[in-house]
């Protein structure tokens, strides 16, 4: 489909869905349709039966994580139009207590995606028949693809021969984390580096030569 056709749907799509499709654009010949994240069932449903759109078989659904906004996370759904044979990715906004309205009703096969979403980012869905982590364990602290989420963890994970089962304790870091300048490597630290003593000093060029 080309951008033309691309920008007729989309601006079908935001016609069509006032107060819930906000906004769209056109992307790398990708339709990106942004709605208000607390009626995407609304969206969904439009999308999978309005003869105009019969994007009728979902993909993924999954979140990006933007810290420093004060709705940190990006929703984002994509689907596919056999009939128009074209994909759409879906989008909305949303905080750490947004309760962002299950589409299972309308696509089934969300069920793990937003289980998954839940897990990783610990963004709610509300409406879903059974909202546990997916990929951590039960016992797991926090959400790992989260931006601010620490490398390490917080706790690791061990089997006690002596206890005869699997025992949960704070992570211990032997050292400390390193430090690096990030600078170029052409132009090098403006301080003397360990091991820099033992180079010996070249004389400077004579002019001229």
């Amino acid at each position: 489909m080309d951008d033309t056709r691309l920008e007729t749907l989309g601006q079908t799509i935001v016609g069509a869905l006032p107060g819930v499709a906000t906004s769209y654009e056109v992307v790398f010949d990708q339709l990106t349709v942004n709605v208000e994240i607390t009626k995407i069932v609304e969206a969904m449903r439009f999308l999978r039966q309005d003869p105009r759109c019969r994007f009728v078989s979902f993909i993924d659904a999954t979140a990006v994580d933007y810290p420093s906004r004060e709705k940190r996370f990006d929703i984002v759904y994509h689907l596919l139009s056999p009939t128009l044979n074209e994909r759409i990715r879906v989008k909305g906004v949303a905080d750490e207590t947004t309760q962002v309205p299950s589409i299972i009703g309308v696509f089934p096969g969300a069920d793990w995606f937003e289980r998954e979403t839940y897990d990783l980012y610990g963004v709610i869905f509300t409406g879903h028949p059974d909202m546990r982590r997916l990929l951590t364990d039960y016992g797991f602290d926090g959400h790992p693809l989260r931006k601010d989420f620490p490398t390490t963890g917080f706790v690791e994970v061990r089997y006690d021969d002596a206890e005869k089962r699997v025992v949960y304790e704070p992570v211990q870091l032997n050292q400390e984390f390193r430090r690096f300048d990030f600078l170029s490597p052409w132009e090098g630290a403006d301080y003397p580096l360990p091991g820099d003593e033992k180079a010996e000093a070249k004389p400077a060029p004579k002019a001229g030569s």
